[in-house]
């Protein structure tokens, strides 16, 4: 059931886009390689307990943190178009 000027399923397509979208960036940051013991970007040493919960994991906390915060505070554009957008 759309609504408005939507065709029929392009609720479901906006979400079935939106869980793709998810899935590629967190594969895409996997490597199917060993975990690193320092990290790429401040050389400090990952704990072995991050290493095992985390296969691949190439940073650790404190950079990926940042980067987490870099990427979600960049997202200004709502590409799927939610109610929250349509609000304000």
């Amino acid at each position: 059931m759309a609504g408005g000027w939507s065709r029929d399923g392009a609720v479901q397509d906006q979400i079935d886009a939106s869980v793709e979208d998810a899935v590629k960036d967190a594969r895409s940051h996997l490597n199917a390689g060993d975990s690193l013991r320092h990290c790429e970007e401040c050389d400090a040493l990952i704990p072995e307990a991050r290493r095992k919960a985390i296969p691949g994991v190439r940073l650790c906390i404190a950079c990926q943190t940042e980067l987490e915060k870099e990427r979600t505070g960049s997202e200004g554009i709502n590409r799927r178009a939610s109610k929250d957008s349509q609000l304000r």
